[in-house]
């Protein structure tokens, strides 16, 4: 578990899974951007036994253990560059606009940068994701450049911005208070 300042990660588990299919499956958790996924309970135990290698997925909790959301690192859809990780992350909306999504990139990219030799962290999000923009700016990443039209979402083809933070770009971890146990 990783022991931040307004939130905590802790590896998901098997008994998430409920939890992880009903967020998926509705439509305000995903948010403007994103269809639910519609799938029954068992496709998400089949891709939680069967995981991506080199990935983890964390539940944000809060201080009193409540879930918030998830975030996760994944190896790079580019090439597989073992040198890169991309992260991802979905707040529940009562949880949205407190810190917890900033909190929890610099949870991860200190993880990463402290204990794995990465050269790069990125982000792939929505244009039009002004919160997720400001949370991976806060911590460091810097705008690449757009992706136009990579996604096919909501009936609409939508531009996607690519973010990134290089390893001499991350002075020290940011989330000084935050442990591992």
């Amino acid at each position: 578990m990783l022991i931040g300042n307004k939130i905590n990660l802790r590896p998901t588990e098997r008994e998430d899974v409920p939890l992880l299919t009903k967020w998926m499956n509705d439509p305000d958790f995903v948010g403007q951007f994103f269809l639910p996924v519609m799938r029954p309970q068992e496709a998400f135990e089949k891709h939680f036994g069967d995981p991506q290698p080199d990935s983890a997925r964390y539940i944000i909790e809060t201080k009193d253990g409540k879930p918030a959301g998830w975030i996760m690192h994944f190896m790079t859809r580019f090439g597989g560059y073992v040198s890169t990780k991309e992260i991802g992350y979905m707040l529940a909306p009562e949880h949205r606009q407190k810190g917890y999504c900033t909190e929890a990139i610099a949870m991860v990219v200190d993880y990463l940068f402290l204990g794995k030799t990465l050269e790069r962290i990125q982000a792939l999000i929505t244009e039009e994701n002004i919160g997720s923009k400001r949370a991976l700016e806060k911590n460091g990443f810097q705008k690449e450049g757009i992706l136009r039209k990579l996604m096919f979402e909501l009936g609409r083809y939508w531009d996607l911005s690519i973010y990134s933070i290089l390893r001499e770009e991350w002075k020290k971890p940011k989330v000084l208070s935050y442990a591992v146990k």
